[in-house]
């Protein structure tokens, strides 16, 4: 008899409440014999599992018998119902089983009182839930990946790592992993990644990086600080991705001075709000962003030719 099933049982009653010998033998295909020796199992293991007869009976648990034993509050298990109801929106795979019986073994009413959905516009939920899954599976049992990587210029790359961990920043996930390439820790932006394949070779756990967890401004570039000037046209999108206390607002000119590592992300980012944004400093920041409008010019020039 496998035991899967004697679990199954106990969350079924910890979910119903109560069922009878007939009903649990249809739901998990076997005889109501082998229903009552699987209660007999369940009632030697210490489990407070009891049957009435008549009118209203059938197959119980001692009311409360859960809590009673768990070390837990009433918060606390809320907490942890969140929490696993948080990881459907990262895409964490295969929550609604974990969801279920952890609302039967805590006895809480259902809660929806929150949904996210972090896939991108245009994107397939379930096909980025399956290359997470993938993802997750290698890092987890140390498997080298193989991908297609667009950089930030648009240039592909043939890479193969070692997957250590997911790391979730800025609204984008990214992959820190050492490549085989670069002899190196690099992080890997999810969205840029394509035909992933999860090779059978294995490896080792990494114990090069000891301390606290690894900050991403120093795997992705310098942090500088700088100073920016918006009209309050485009205030939405500063209140987007800035936070209040960088923020000051005058009434004619939003100001923002804030420390962000100075990468082709940063030079596209300020580039994207064309005149409705101004560099107060660095200089250094400003004439970087010069050159590049100025390729860009040279660049529509030669192609209209």
């Amino acid at each position: 008899m496998p035991e899967s099933r004697l679990f199954k049982i106990l969350y079924y009653l910890l979910d119903k409440g109560t069922a009878t010998a007939p009903e649990l033998a249809e739901r998990f295909e076997v005889s109501v014999r082998t229903i009552y020796r699987d209660i007999d199992m369940l009632s030697s293991a210490g489990i407070p599992v009891y049957t009435t007869t008549g009118h209203g009976g059938g197959i119980h648990l001692v009311d409360n018998f859960v809590l009673k034993k768990s070390l837990l509050s009433e918060q606390e298990m809320q907490d942890i119902l969140i929490g696993v109801q948080s990881l459907s929106a990262v895409p964490y795979p295969n929550t609604d089983g974990v969801m279920s019986k952890l609302k039967a073994t805590f006895r809480m009413p259902e809660s929806d009182w929150i949904e996210i959905d972090f896939s991108r516009w245009g994107s397939i939920a379930e096909k980025e839930k399956c290359f997470f899954e993938r993802l997750k599976r290698s890092i987890l049992d140390q498997q080298e990946i193989q991908f297609l990587y667009y950089n930030t210029l648009g240039e592909g790359s043939r890479r193969r790592c070692q997957p250590l961990k997911l790391v979730y920043k800025d609204k984008a996930w990214y992959l820190y992993a050492f490549c085989l390439k670069r002899k190196d820790y690099r992080l890997f932006r999810i969205s840029r990644m394509k035909e992933l394949l999860v090779t059978e070779q294995r490896f080792k756990k990494h114990s090069e990086r000891k301390g606290p967890v690894f900050s991403l401004m120093e795997e992705m570039g310098n942090p500088i600080e700088i100073g920016l000037s918006f009209p309050k046209e485009v205030s939405y999108r500063v209140y987007d991705t800035f936070e209040d206390d960088v923020i000051k607002w005058d009434g004619q000119e939003i100001r923002v001075n804030v420390t962000l590592p100075e990468t082709e992300w940063l030079y596209g980012f300020i580039m994207s709000f064309g005149n409705q944004v101004s560099i107060l400093y660095p200089l250094s920041l400003k004439e970087k962003i010069i050159e590049r409008y100025k390729n860009a010019i040279k660049h529509y020039e030669e192609d209209t030719r």
